[in-house]
């Protein structure tokens, strides 16, 4: 898709005509070298009159906008495992907890930047916007917890079944995320199960597979959706779960699927 729209009104030219100033001079004071790629400008103009979110972004960070022009990222669309390579080396190396948080969040809005300065240029269609939105919002997910359920295991052993099957957290997407039309204002709701019950194996402090699910659930919800000083990942709403607001975090799958047989 291409085309950035009809002409901007001159009140909101003189408004992006100011921040591309506040941006050149960000630029001038991080030594970076604003993009010059053809049609860069007029797309610069449009996006900055229309989206605070990208402009305060690049502003604070100018070399992101020169990284996702001068690598092409604003002119692609990625593939379907693209979101999940890119978190992978944006996240190698994380030595702990708020190290995970922190990185995440920039990650989130390099990528946030990206997806909507493509829908404000014109170079992304509403379909592909979403879509992506809802990829990101999964890599983000899907690499927190995996980068979060080994060290659990380190304290606590790994969570297995009564037969010494290992056990895993699983997280369901429901509402716009679990339909992949996730918006820019959407949260994201969630429901957390495990398999089977049972108890970790192998570690110094043993525990019963809800009790470590939920631990695991909680530091989930903690990396993705606590605001911090860079913001958050994702907001994250829990009431869609069985027994909504007053229910259990997490639950097996035998007690979830006896709850929605019977509502």
């Amino acid at each position: 898709m291409t085309g950035g729209g009809p002409p901007l009104p001159e009140r909101l030219r003189a408004e992006a005509d100011a921040t591309a100033e506040r941006l050149r001079e960000a630029c001038r004071q991080a030594g970076v070298l604003p993009p010059v790629q053809p049609g860069f400008q007029d797309s610069l103009q449009r996006v900055l009159a229309f989206s605070d979110f990208v402009a305060e972004g690049v502003i604070q960070e100018p070399a992101l906008l020169a990284e996702l022009a001068g690598g092409g990222d604003l002119d692609r669309v990625y593939p379907p495992d693209g979101f999940r390579i890119r978190a992978t080396a944006f996240l190698a190396g994380t030595a702990n907890l708020d190290e995970l948080s922190a990185r995440l969040r920039r990650f989130r809005r390099r990528e946030m930047v990206r997806i909507a300065w493509r829908d404000l240029a014109g170079r992304a269609d509403l379909t592909e916007t979403t879509a992506e939105r809802s990829a990101l919002a999964e890599a983000c997910l899907d690499l927190a917890l995996e980068w979060l359920h080994p060290r659990l295991c380190a304290d606590h052993g790994e969570p297995c079944s009564a037969d010494g099957r290992p056990q895993h957290l699983v997280v369901m997407a429901l509402g716009k995320l679990g339909a992949r039309e996730l918006n820019f204002s959407s949260d994201v709701d969630l429901v957390f199960a495990y398999p089977a019950a049972g108890e970790t194996r192998g570690g110094p402090a043993p525990i019963d597979n809800t009790d470590f699910f939920t631990r695991l659930a909680r530091r989930l919800i903690r990396v993705i959706g606590e605001v911090t000083a860079e913001g958050f990942v994702f907001r994250i709403d829990l009431r869609l779960r069985p027994f909504g607001e007053g229910g259990p975090l997490v639950m097996g799958f035998d007690a979830m699927e006896r709850y929605y047989q019977e509502q």
